[in-house]
């Protein structure tokens, strides 16, 4: 059994509401998305911006409700849990954040905000909580006179290790990393994402890796997956993506990434037009308005995630492990 069982999830966000609005629709911000993950492995997630992967991160986590779909976390079935019950399995799930500038209380100080959640769920106290913060500091990289410090006394990488040592203090299986380094420098980059593979591996942790940056991706994932206007297009191997990508939109994606030796050359693929609305998607693939390979049958009929027996999942009728036309 897989850690996470992801089945068919959707959000869709109302809008047209307002004064001066004329009708209703759906913000179809994530569209019926089947993920797993297992122990101990981390999965990237990839796209554009807007394409709904922090949505899909904070639903998973129920920080955002859902639309529909099911939600289950080693068995049980998030979405049907009933609050007290769910309260208890969030010690078991939490998040990073993109922003650590933000994602900060500023008028608290750093043991504070890392030993919240041990008194949330009453596993520390007193001196226990005080040692137990220490000790994730050190983790962690930073120092125990750090303990006293507000946010504001921190560098950006410094936050950010902040907000990790918060996910961590109530012994989590599975973080959802959304963006953990965008906001930082390359330099800082590294050492963060050095920092999460050195807890992984200590801690058996799983993680969920969102991120635009597919050099970072490449790093860190066991297998990665593409998505695109609110459903998942591709998924594979970490290795198979970049070597083998089917999809058109992962290739297009894949050219975009610059490549440190300049004496070599690879062709760049320009997509057509721009990203859809999702309010009111394209019908049949909607990928089909921006791909040169699409025929007949892409206007019409929406693939599915299909996969070949190397557990390639592409969602392509043209370039899917199942022909269709």
């Amino acid at each position: 059994m897989s850690l996470l069982e992801i089945r068919n999830l959707k959000k869709h966000f109302p809008v047209g509401e307002g004064l001066f609005s004329r009708g209703k629709g759906m913000v179809k911000a994530v569209d019926g998305v089947d993920l797993t993950i297992e122990e101990g492995e981390t999965v990237g997630l990839v796209g554009e911006s807007g394409c709904g992967k922090s949505t899909l991160g904070r639903t998973i986590l129920r920080l955002i409700e859902p639309t529909s779909g099911e939600v289950n976390f080693e068995g049980k079935n998030l979405l049907t849990m009933p609050q007290r019950e769910l309260r208890d399995m969030r010690r078991r799930m939490q998040i990073i954040f993109q922003d650590p500038y933000a994602s900060l209380n500023p008028r608290m100080r750093v043991g504070d905000i890392v030993g919240e959640g041990l008194e949330i769920h009453k596993l520390a106290k007193g001196k226990a909580k005080r040692e137990r913060v220490m000790e994730l500091l050190h983790q962690v990289g930073l120092r125990e006179d750090h303990f006293d410090r507000y946010p504001h006394e921190f560098s950006g990488g410094q936050r950010q290790r902040i907000g990790i040592a918060r996910a961590l203090a109530v012994s989590p299986k599975f973080i959802v990393c959304d963006e953990p380094v965008s906001s930082l420098d390359v330099s800082i980059q590294a050492q963060i994402i050095n920092l999460l593979q050195e807890l992984q591996e200590k801690m058996h942790l799983t993680y969920l890796f969102i991120s635009h940056d597919l050099r970072v991706v490449e790093h860190i994932s066991h297998r990665v997956a593409i998505m695109y206007l609110g459903k998942v297009v591709e998924i594979a191997d970490s290795a198979k993506i970049y070597r083998e990508a089917k999809h058109p939109y992962t290739r297009a994606l894949l050219s975009a990434v610059p490549m440190p030796d300049t004496s070599r050359k690879k062709e760049r693929i320009v997509l057509q037009g721009d990203v859809p609305s999702p309010v009111n998607p394209p019908s049949g693939c909607t990928f089909h308005p921006r791909c040169s390979y699409r025929e007949a049958i892409c206007d019409r009929t929406e693939p599915p995630l299909d996969f070949d027996a190397d557990h390639h999942g592409v969602s392509c009728h043209v370039f899917g492990p199942i022909r269709r036309s």
